[in-house]
């Protein structure tokens, strides 16, 4: 019997930490026992440019490499991509997180999605705690939340380690916090 796969499709603009996320979700996975995957899918390669990126995580190993076309979760990190086709393959029972400042409401008009919608204003957060706009972290903290799939604690460690020799203390104190208000201050519906 094939191995079930729990399967996340991030969509985002070149440069906003949506690669660097599903691998810390990989890594925070890894880190409970599980098997995961994390790997890119670029376009034209440059700053601003639509990417997709993805996680598959298992109970046990992972057999498939592929792009993943049926997800149990689809995190959007820049809502200018919403539109229909951003929840093509959705599974049903599946949820859809968005980067944005605008409505649940707004998001069902643009997607036509009546699932689980949950919606965070993490580029704003980003600004306020890391004063840069790339709101990966905030995100992170928000699929932690909704999904269960990943520790909290466990990805604040990731955090620290892939920053600690690159960024001061005061820095990673701010991706902390970004991370918190992401799993705090998010809003579902459906």
């Amino acid at each position: 019997m094939p191995a079930k796969y729990f399967e996340i499709r991030w969509h985002s603009r070149a440069g906003q930490g949506a690669k660097s996320a599903a691998q810390l979700v990989a890594e925070a996975v890894l880190e409970g026992g599980k098997y995961a995957q994390a790997f890119p899918e670029y376009g034209a390669e440059r700053s601003g440019a639509p990417m997709r990126a993805y996680n598959r995580i298992s109970e046990g190993k992972i057999r498939v490499h592929h792009s993943i076309e049926n997800p149990d979760v689809v995190v959007v990190i820049d809502d200018t991509l919403l539109s229909p086709g951003i929840v093509a393959g959705l599974r049903e029972g599946g949820i859809l997180i968005v980067n944005t400042k605008h409505s649940i409401d707004f998001v069902r008009k643009k997607t036509n999605f009546n699932g689980k919608v949950c919606v965070i204003n993490a580029t704003d957060i980003a600004l306020e705690e890391i004063k840069r706009g790339v709101p990966n972290t905030v995100m992170l903290g928000t699929l932690a939340r909704v999904t269960g799939l990943i520790d909290l604690q466990v990805v604040e460690k990731k955090i620290r380690e892939m920053f600690e020799r690159k960024l001061p203390e005061e820095m990673i104190q701010a991706n902390i916090r970004a991370l918190k208000r992401g799993y705090e201050e998010v809003q579902c519906g459906g």
